[in-house]
């Protein structure tokens, strides 16, 4: 393995375990992942009682049995999202064209072959971290991502090398700005994973999403209106296991919003709310349950 200096050689034998076990086929990986929904739902209980109480606040139209079903599907798919993450590590590209199809990546190409960056706005639905890879091997031109660096040094380095191995580059989230003015002018794609919850003191907006008031981030709209890039929702369907489906949807064209939209108001953002609240319920299972999404609560202030 390559050193990092910042690892300490007790973690050498794991990234060594990790590497090892990413080089078994998929189909044995998924017998793997079907002994962790085993552990991890039924032994463990690995926040249960955030996930149903998630799933309560956004479908109370369904009964309890229901929501019960999707947590355990949901569940089933979080166990194959892992090993899938973990193939990443040693995934070659036509395994990886083979399993990602873009529906429609004439819309993307048509804003790139302009020359011009665009921004695509996606979630933590279906398996998010093969797309930003997908993308690098079957553009032809730049996929690049916008990510927060983990905490620990040992998965921070063990990530950060699988997620750019086959060709797609990340930008710290602290570094977005200065990045996008030093390539302004070149031609590629950003993505932005656009659906984790702000800290409190970062909240600029709430949108009405899944029957609640739901704080966004609102950096993907600041930087596409500052730079006029165009915006894409990147719609993301599992098909069968470890296969998926992307599809792209315009939000914003890159042209300016006239007139401007009122203070704390933010339609690129809000659309995505939109849009994203569609593939949810379309899909409930295939959607990350196990983060506190409605921590926050809307000031009167902000209603």
């Amino acid at each position: 393995m390559k050193k990092h200096p910042q690892i300490p050689p007790l973690y050498y034998p794991l990234w060594l375990l990790l590497k090892g076990l990413s080089l078994l086929p998929l189909s044995v990986l998924y017998l793997l992942a079907d002994f962790l929904y085993v552990v991890v739902y039924y032994l463990v209980g690995y926040r249960q009682k955030v996930v149903l109480q998630n799933l309560h606040m956004a479908f109370p139209e369904k009964s309890k049995e229901e929501r019960k079903r999707i947590a355990k599907d949901f569940y089933r798919q979080l166990a194959d999202v892992a090993v899938e993450i973990l193939k990443l590590r040693s995934m070659d590209r036509a395994e990886m064209e083979r399993r990602i199809v873009f529906a429609n990546q004439e819309l993307l190409d048509n804003h790139v072959q302009q020359g011009r960056t665009v921004i695509t706005m996606g979630s933590h639905s279906c398996n998010w971290e093969w797309v930003l890879s997908a993308g690098a091997v079957q553009f032809g031109f730049p996929a690049e991502g916008v990510y927060k660096p983990l905490n620990n040094a040992f998965f921070e380095a063990f990530m950060l090398a699988t997620r750019t191995r086959l060709g797609a580059r990340l930008i710290k989230m602290k570094d977005t700005l200065r990045d996008f003015a030093a390539n302004r002018n070149v031609p590629r794609v950003v993505a932005m994973l656009s659906d984790q919850t702000p800290l409190r003191s970062e909240i600029t907006f709430w949108a009405t999403f899944l029957h609640q008031d739901t704080p966004f981030y609102t950096g993907a709209e600041k930087l596409a209106n500052r730079f006029k890039y165009p915006v894409l929702y990147l719609d993301v369907r599992r098909t069968s296991r470890g296969h998926y489906t992307l599809t792209f949807e315009t939000i914003s064209d890159g042209t300016p919003i006239e007139p401007s939209p009122a203070e704390g108001q933010f339609p690129i953002t809000e659309a995505f709310a939109h849009k994203l609240e569609a593939t949810i319920r379309r899909s409930p299972a295939d959607y990350l349950w196990t983060h506190k999404r409605w921590k926050h609560k809307r000031p009167e202030s902000a209603s």
